[in-house]
């Protein structure tokens, strides 16, 4: 299966499945809140985090070219809901793949690994 053959799947079936959960459970999986940059339409999109001090370290799991990094990009930050609580996040700051895979506890940098995530970016509140 194809790189955006499985995107297109998740976006369509595995995100909304995640969207029941994220932001609200005990797993990485949060929901970030964003603006679309052209319509002005809110969005929640479900993304892979683990925190750090005073902030995330996000997964692009699909690269920088997504709609939603895009869209916060446009705007300067984002809202996230994260375990029950909700943070206003700044400006993404790019980080490099070492230091992105370093914030995941070993299971998840091994899936990160397998999806061959290479974009992280660090969000502060």
């Amino acid at each position: 299966m194809s790189h955006s053959a499985i995107r297109a799947f998740n976006k369509r079936y595995f995100n909304r499945l995640v969207h029941r959960f994220a932001g609200v459970s005990r797993t990485p999986f949060a929901l970030i809140r964003h603006v679309g940059r052209r319509s002005g339409k809110p969005y929640e999109t479900p993304i892979i985090v683990m925190p750090l001090e005073n902030g995330f370290v996000i997964a692009l799991t699909y690269g920088p070219e997504v709609d939603w990094y895009r869209n916060v990009q446009a705007a300067g930050g984002a809202r996230l809901l994260w375990h029950h609580n909700e943070y206003a996040l700044k400006q993404p700051e790019p980080i490099d793949v070492r230091t992105g895979l370093s914030a995941f506890p070993t299971p998840f940098r091994q899936i990160l690994g397998l999806l061959g995530t290479q974009h992280f970016v660090r969000m502060e509140y």
